[in-house]
């Protein structure tokens, strides 16, 4: 089994998913399946079994649901290959429950909605943080510096996510200062929701690997993650303006 995410967690890195299909089913690897996490572009931007893949994985919590009040998963793909893994979570267990389900089957009728939004505030805070002088690296498969942006406008139809990540110019502490600046999001590790959320990764969501584990990760002190909600734009860059000039 090959398995990726695409775009990847927190740098949003691209896998090309067709000539890696390609290599895992005819060039000397045998019959190796192809997964393929596509949380971050979500299924109204991308849709890897178009290019080859043999399953998708989709957190349900993130874009699916989109409200920030659950919690569940769906494996899309191969028959085959899904009864295999349906018949090992029926000896597992762990079920979503109803009012779950509800609450997931609800999200997903605004999800187009929802992650149009998101693509459009995230292309153009991308922006506006590689143009601004205190952001020293700005990672977003729409910016044409990002180095598979080429292959994101080639699988990437529906838009490039509503996740930014970017690296402040500064150390651990001047981040956390910006990050505790900014007056609209909320400083938690998910995203997809309706609401804009930020995280410092190496405060959060690595906190319990030691400095050189992180650095080995590649985990900067000074990134930060954002997942843009469905605010005004306008709203995000004057907020992200007054953090910024607080450091």
């Amino acid at each position: 089994l090959y398995f990726s995410e695409s775009p990847t967690n927190p740098y949003l890195r691209c896998i090309d998913i067709a000539k890696v299909s390609e290599l895992c089913h005819t060039k000397g690897w045998g019959k190796c399946a192809v997964a393929v996490d596509g949380t971050f572009a979500t299924p109204h931007n991308m849709k890897p079994l178009e290019y080859g893949a043999d399953l998708v994985v989709q957190s349900a919590t993130k874009y699916l649901a989109g409200h920030n009040d659950v919690l569940g998963g769906a494996l899309i793909g191969n028959m085959e290959l899904v009864s295999t893994v349906r018949n090992l979570h029926n000896v597992l267990g762990g079920t979503v429950d109803p009012h779950a389900a509800y609450l997931i089957l609800r999200g997903i009728k605004t999800l187009s909605l929802r992650v149009d939004r998101a693509n459009d505030n995230a292309l153009q805070l991308a922006r506006f943080l590689e143009a601004h002088p205190k952001i020293t690296k700005v990672h977003y498969p729409g910016l044409e510096s990002h180095p598979e942006h080429e292959i994101a406008k080639k699988q990437m139809t529906g838009g490039f996510g509503g996740v930014v990540s970017f690296e402040v110019d500064g150390d651990r502490k001047a981040t956390s200062d910006f990050i505790d600046a900014c007056r609209i999001p909320y400083i938690a590790p998910s995203l997809g929701g309706v609401e804009s959320l930020i995280e410092q990764p190496a405060v959060i969501s690595y906190w319990d690997y030691g400095a050189e584990e992180r650095a080995r990760l590649g985990i900067k002190d000074n990134l930060v993650r954002f997942s843009c909600g469905i605010e005004e734009y306008e709203d995000l860059e004057r907020d992200f303006s007054q953090a910024l000039d607080r450091i």
